[in-house]
């Protein structure tokens, strides 16, 4: 699970749990369940032919940006509308579903919520300076024909079919560890069993 590592190695732990007041062992197991969730939560958006071109916009907008290592580099309002569009009504419930899954009493849905805004723009802009280089163009290695599909299906190795017929979910599943089937996230998340129908719940 090397990119999930690597996503979560860009997280300001140790800051999160300072500005919320909570045990840095707590904010660092909330983040490990709110990272597949939110990925899980974009692979499902993305399954739907509008909400992979509403994301490959947010990507494209989140691109070149440098990293957000301090949390107060962090646009939390950019972080609640992402959080928005990817779970739509169903934000709360996400936020309740994540908490439970922890082992931590300390995790708390309250919690989740008030991470979620704060992880969201780092997992964008993550994904799109990785997928689509700090200049937010296409991957000189990307197939002219695949466009997007095809460079992040080749960065995650295995996501989508050879020749690009895998689509932005199956790339997403890909980030999770399970391909376009699987649904166990990084950290051990179960995050289709978790969250079950409230995944693409966002906005198209």
């Amino acid at each position: 699970m090397a990119d999930f590592d690597d996503l979560l190695s860009q997280i300001p732990i140790g800051d999160i749990a300072g500005r919320l007041e909570i045990d840095p062992d707590d904010a660092r197991d909330a983040v490990q369940k709110v990272l597949p969730g939110l990925v899980g939560g974009l692979q499902a958006n993305a399954a739907d032919p509008a909400g992979a071109a509403s994301l490959e916009k947010a990507l494209e907008k989140h691109s070149g940006l440098p990293s957000l290592r301090a949390l107060d580099d962090i646009d939390t309002t950019d972080g609640e509308k992402i959080v928005g569009h990817v779970f739509g009504a169903n934000t709360d419930q996400v936020a309740a579903r994540l908490a439970d899954a922890s082992p931590s009493s300390g995790v708390t849905s309250g919690i989740i919520a008030k991470i979620l805004p704060i992880v969201a723009p780092i997992v964008l802009g993550w994904l799109a300076n990785k997928f689509l280089g700090q200049g937010g163009q296409s991957s000189a290695t990307t197939p002219a024909s695949g466009g997007i599909e095809d460079a992040l299906g080749g960065l995650l190795g295995g996501g989508g079919a050879p020749g690009g017929g895998g689509g932005l979910g199956d790339i997403l599943g890909g980030l999770l560890g399970g391909g376009s089937g699987g649904s166990s996230g990084g950290g051990g998340l179960d995050v289709g069993s978790i969250l079950g129908g409230l995944l693409g719940g966002g906005s198209r």
